[in-house]
């Protein structure tokens, strides 16, 4: 987390600031130009690194820089290797803000070709930094915060990381209104822990239906690309006890080509479908499936497609009635109700999904919340409850959250429970990392050797639950329902003991009164 490093987290407030002081106040133009900033420089330092790579390797590549690039509207071609991060920043400011707007920008636009996500959603996009000055500096503490992540990569041991959303939750935690219509980025480390708890494959189709950066892609990316390796090297564990990993000796251009095609995400506000792209794009997948819909409405259709799904669904309240897709049968426009559904017709049979809700949907007494309980318990092996404690999501909001993980195959036999009492980060509004990993390596070790035969003792903060009791209980999935309660005896002292030390007290404090009152 950012938070971790608060040289990296001073580098970006001083961007953070040079962009209000340069007149670019709202904070989500100010995400996007800055990510424009982040993604030439990472493209740039991308594309050396592959010349380097094949030149050492002896393979073909292709450099994004090679040739030239005829600029819109006009007969004019440039070289494209003046157009890289290292060429300009050494302009003069003037120069360079000519060059970025007139040139750089509109070659960005349409790096991936006409027919690329990425260039649909970017068409649009404009370049605003207004000034040169602010420019150059700009480019000054970008070059900053990638030297400081070049170093906290080589001290960590941990692969590049998702800076595209630590700019993004650094500029949230800027505004008052971050976190409103439920939108709030999932913590890097509660995406990691999903991700080893669903394991996704190489080959995978793994979507996210409401993907905001595109965290929880990025997420599944590093878990598989961590699995090439994992036999020949052993990686040093992260601040959270995972290993990770961007960059793998094994990851073939074929392997690039199939993990390019794996990753599907949706979003209904078109600034998180280019800071998605970008995201993934600045991480080495070239050409992600990144799209801007509104998976609830009646424009959606993906059904019975992918075999994972990670998602932490926005929970804004409820949606038109008349906008809801036919293929969501709950009757209900409670977002929170309404993506459980979505989710779950977007696996394929056998597909597995780990989303983030609300707890007030693992108890609810209104009729829709019992179905969606009752469809992941009665149309799919819903395989875990993990109650997480309410200050996961501060500083944007205190609510109180659970993972649940579910296979769209069969029906329930048990259900396995654990409550989260620690992530490993203080729950305040800070979130000071902690010693330790708090309770996420524990999770994933229980979860994955967890055994119904093997004892279940309901006194622990974790047990399974069989799928008769949870129907009793008219399908609530709240963890305390289930838990047996621990009374510990205290032995009290006597009254009369109580007593004399009560008169001693008022003794001590009558003498003190009465020398008090000599003094003065």
């Amino acid at each position: 987390m950012l938070q971790n490093n608060p040289v990296l987290k001073s580098k970006i407030n001083q961007l953070w600031d040079k962009f209000w002081s340069g007149g670019i106040a709202n904070p989500l133009t100010a995400i996007e130009q800055i990510t424009y900033l982040l993604f030439m420089k990472r493209l740039d330092d991308l594309d050396l690194k592959r010349k380097a790579d094949a030149e050492f390797t002896k393979e073909s590549y292709t450099s994004k820089f090679e040739g030239s690039f005829t600029l819109p509207g006009t007969n004019e071609k440039i070289k494209k290797e003046k157009l890289r991060w290292s060429y300009f920043k050494h302009m003069q400011a003037e120069e360079m803000l000519a060059h970025v707007q007139a040139k750089v920008f509109p070659f960005l636009k349409e790096l991936n070709g006409g027919t690329s996500p990425f260039t649909k959603h970017i068409k649009n996009a404009v370049f605003i930094i207004p000034k040169p000055a602010l420019l150059v500096e700009a480019i000054k503490t970008i070059e900053d915060i990638f030297e400081e992540i070049e170093k906290d990569t080589q001290q960590g041991g941990q692969t590049f990381q998702d800076i595209q959303g630590d700019v993004y939750e650094m500029l949230l935690s800027e505004i008052a209104s971050a976190g409103k219509n439920g939108q709030f980025r999932t913590p890097r480390h509660i995406i990691k822990l999903m991700a080893e708890l669903v394991e996704p494959k190489y080959g995978h189709k793994i979507a996210d239906p409401a993907c905001g950066t595109a965290g929880f892609l990025l997420g599944a990316y590093q878990y598989i690309v961590s699995q090439f390796d994992r036999k020949k090297i052993k990686h040093k564990p992260d601040e959270d006890g995972f290993m990770r990993n961007s960059i793998s000796a094994s990851l073939t251009e074929k392997r690039k080509a199939v993990l390019t095609k794996s990753f599907f995400g949706y979003d209904f506000d078109v600034t998180m479908v280019r800071l998605g792209l970008m995201n993934l794009m600045m991480h080495d997948i070239d050409d992600p499936e990144i799209d801007y819909k509104d998976t609830l409405s009646k424009a959606y259709n993906e059904e019975n497609q992918f075999d994972i799904v990670l998602a932490n669904p926005p929970f804004k309240g409820s949606i038109d009635k008349g906008d809801i897709n036919e293929a969501l049968k709950l009757n209900t426009t409670k977002t929170e109700l309404l993506f459980v559904e979505r989710i779950f017709n977007m696996l394929r049979i056998g597909g597995t999904a780990a989303m983030i809700i609300p707890q007030g949907v693992l108890f609810g007494a209104g009729k829709a919340f019992v179905n969606a309980r009752k469809l992941l318990i009665e149309k799919s092996e819903l395989k875990a409850v993990i109650t997480m404690p309410s200050g996961v999501f501060k500083p944007y909001a205190g609510v109180s959250t659970a993972i649940l993980i579910f296979t769209k195959a069969g029906e329930t036999q048990n259900i396995w429970f654990y409550d989260m009492q620690s992530d490993g980060y203080s729950l305040d509004d800070k979130r000071t990392k902690l010693k330790g990993y708090g309770d996420l390596q524990d999770i994933v070790e229980k979860f994955k050797k967890r055994d119904q035969k093997k004892g279940n003792d309901r006194k622990k903060k974790y047990f399974f639950v069989l799928k008769q009791e949870v129907v009793d209980e008219k399908y609530d999935l709240t963890f305390n329902r289930y838990r047996e309660d621990v009374f510990e005896e205290v032995e009290y002292e006597k009254p009369k003991k109580i007593l004399t030390k009560l008169k001693l007290l008022e003794k001590n404090i009558t003498e003190d009164l009465l020398e008090l009152e000599e003094i003065l």
